[in-house]
This record gives C-alpha cells, structure tokens and sequence, in this order.
C-alpha cells in the first residue's frame, strides 16, 4: 500500500488489496442516489474532463453495490480510526442501517448535519438545505483518536451563544449560571452536529459535486493526527488529498475515473508543489466495460492514441478524436458496443470526407462481419482505409498498424 498516491481503478478491487487495520481515518463521498446527471466539461489541452453522479435502478442495488465496499473499509480501518460517509436524503436511512450492521450501532458517533444555502428549487415543501454526514468509528473505546473541536468565535456563534459560551443551567430566578470552564472549554464552544458551511462557490469549483476545503478540514482535524493515514475511495477533483497534505497527513485517494486521477493529481502539483504517483489498478476488458462513456472516450483516444478528443460532446460530425498531427491527425470514432456493423462505416466514410482524411480508425468491443466487409471494399473502391480496432487489441498494445 503506497501512501501519498493515487490509485486509478475499481476501489472494491484497491481496497481488497490494502492490509488490515492499515488507515486512520476514512471519508467517503460516493455518487448519490438521486438519479441526477451531474456534468462539466471543460478543455485541459487534449482531453475532455467529464464528472457522472447518475445511479439507475432500485435502492436496493445502490446498497448491494455499496455494502463491500463498506466492509472493506471497516476491515482495513485501524482500531483508533474513524469513517465519515457522505450521503444526502434519497438514501441516508438506508445508509444508516448499512452501517449499523457493518460497524456495529455501539460505534455510531454523530449523525452531522451540513447545513448551507441555495435558491429553492421546489414548491409545496420546505427547501432541502443539507448533506448528511454518518460519523462512525471502528470501536467504542477511549484510545480512538478524537481531537476536541470549537466552533469559530463568528458573530453567527455569538448571537446563538452570547459572551457566556458554556451555560450550565438556571437558578430560581430564572437567571442564567455560567459553568466552570476548563482550560480546554475557554477556548470556546465544543462544536456541534449542524455545521453550517457554504458551498463551494461557483468561480472556484473544478466540479458539480466538489465539497469545500473547510468541511475536509473540520473532520481531518478532528478525527486525525499530523502522520496519520486519510483515504478517500470516491476522491473526485481530490479535495480530500488536498486538505490532508495541507494538515500533513498522509493520504490516499481512489478513483475509477482515468480523467479524474489526472485532475486531481494536476490540482495538488498546482496548488501544493506535490507530485503523486498514479497506480493504475489492472486494466482489462472488465475494467474498461465499466468506464462511462466520456472517460471510454478519453481511455481510447488519449491514453491508447494518444491524441486529442473531439472539442464538443455532441455535434462531433462522427468524429470522437484525432491522432497526434506527428502521426497523420487521423480521425478515430469511439463505439461502447458489442457487434458493430457495416452502418457504421458507411457513416464514417464522409466524416472522413469532411476532413479531407483517406485514413481513420473505429474502435469497438467488437464487429461484425459485415463491417470487415465494408472496409475492405472502401479500400478496394474508393482507397479509403478505416482500421477497426477491438477494445481487447488496444489493451494487448496493438493500436496503430
């Protein structure tokens, strides 16, 4: 298990991997069941940068595909550690029970409320305003690591406490009595369960879903130590990597996103002067099957080709990307599917056209016979020659002729 990395791939498969007891602190924000399409797309150079938060099906396959990974999770935590999981309402009851079962209802610490503020967006309801955060640790005894937190001395806290900070009750005359406060208590008020942090603002955000530093920060702090192991399974744009090499943890991050990985590692040499290394987990047919269709895209034309994708999502006139301008610029049409047929390479015989090129690729799981056919009688007719390339050939290394 390397530290300070990233880990590209399946996190059922990294995490299966890791030793036991082996990470201090665990925070995880997986896809949200709420059947919304989250999406930005912007260009970094060649490639195209794509986010998906969309789950299909019942709840009851969104709690099969999360329970391993839980278990995993709770196996490879430390004794001391902590896990934070991150969910909104379409699923945080069944979450809960999850992870009652998983880590035992003894070790449920808090149920955290993050509270912030957006324009309404429904009628006939009170607006929804809030994540949820199931604050669970591996065991329930006094060694776990829990480091006191205060809320900040903010005229919000001022006017919900006032200058006593620490109230322990009323005498008779219905007068206030302040508490005595320790040493530690002076510092302010013990923070609470509703935190009341904003968003990210739109400016500074890489993508939809992308939580605020002050968040990571807050649990890092507080269930963490300078040395010890963070992990994030879900790692997104990185936040969580980034605060924890700013509160010097250690830290790993796990995302199936190729497109992902290079974010976030671009993020941390940016921002912090640090490069990761990238552990790419093992990449066979089962592991592209289960990429979406714009980090396919982007595994295909850059990571195989090496060259750019197509500018725009849709409107691509047939073309997915081109190979290097050093080898040609040859257009190349990406297919996520099994049997392709002659159809598809009589409609990417005048995308060719268009682009003046007497030479492309299609890549596909698979073709049928039909466009082995086609091709060959493209070439012997027009000379054009289109090249088709199984997703199997390209992960065997066999990508140009």
């Amino acid at each position: 298990m390397e530290v300070n990395a990233i880990y590209e791939g399946d996190n059922l498969e990294i995490l299966s991997k890791f030793p036991s007891e082996s990470v201090d602190l665990i925070y995880l924000d997986p896809p949200f069941f709420s059947n919304r399409h989250y999406e930005v797309i912007w260009k970094d150079g060649a490639e195209l940068r794509a986010f998906q938060d969309r789950w299909q099906g019942g709840i009851e396959h969104y709690i099969t595909w999360m329970e391993p990974r839980l278990r995993e999770c709770n196996r490879i935590l430390k004794k001391t550690g902590s896990i934070y999981l991150h969910c909104d309402w379409h699923a945080d009851a069944h979450l809960r029970i999850l992870m009652d079962n998983i880590f035992g209802e003894n070790n449920f610490r808090n149920e955290i409320i993050w509270h912030y503020r957006k324009w309404s967006g429904g009628w006939q309801q009170f607006q929804r305003n809030h994540d949820v955060l199931l604050f669970y640790s591996k065991t329930d005894n006094d060694k776990r690591v829990f480091n006191k937190m205060f809320m900040e001395r903010s005229e919000s806290t001022l006017k919900r406490f006032g200058n006593a900070k620490i109230i322990s009750g009323y005498d008779d005359n219905g007068k206030r009595i302040p508490a005595k406060m320790s040493k530690e208590d002076s510092e302010g008020v013990p923070m609470d369960d509703v935190w009341d942090i904003g968003r990210v603002p739109p400016i500074k955000q890489m993508f939809p879903t992308q939580k605020p530093e002050p968040l990571l920060k807050r649990i890092i702090k507080a269930s963490s130590n300078e040395g010890s192991i963070v992990l994030d399974p879900f790692c997104g744009c990185g936040t969580t990597l980034v605060v924890s090499q700013k509160l010097k943890r250690r830290w790993i991050g796990i995302d199936i996103s190729p497109t992902a990985c290079k974010v976030m590692a671009r993020r941390l040499r940016q921002d912090l002067g640090v490069s990761p290394q990238i552990i790419k987990g093992k990449v066979d047919l089962k592991y592209v099957q289960k990429l979406n269709p714009f980090d396919f895209q982007n595994w295909v034309v850059v990571d195989k080709f090496l060259g750019n994708v197509s500018g725009t999502k849709s409107g691509d006139m047939g073309i997915d990307g081109v190979t290097p301008q050093i080898s040609g610029g040859y257009p190349i049409q990406v297919k996520q599917s099994e049997g392709v047929g002659r159809n598809v390479i009589d409609n990417f015989q005048p995308a060719m056209d268009r682009v003046h090129k007497k030479k492309g690729y299609i890549v596909a799981f698979s073709f049928a016979k039909g466009a082995y056919e086609e091709v060959a009688r493209v070439k012997n007719q027009k000379g054009i020659t289109i090249i088709l390339r199984t997703v199997q050939e390209l992960i065997d290394g066999k990508v140009e002729e």
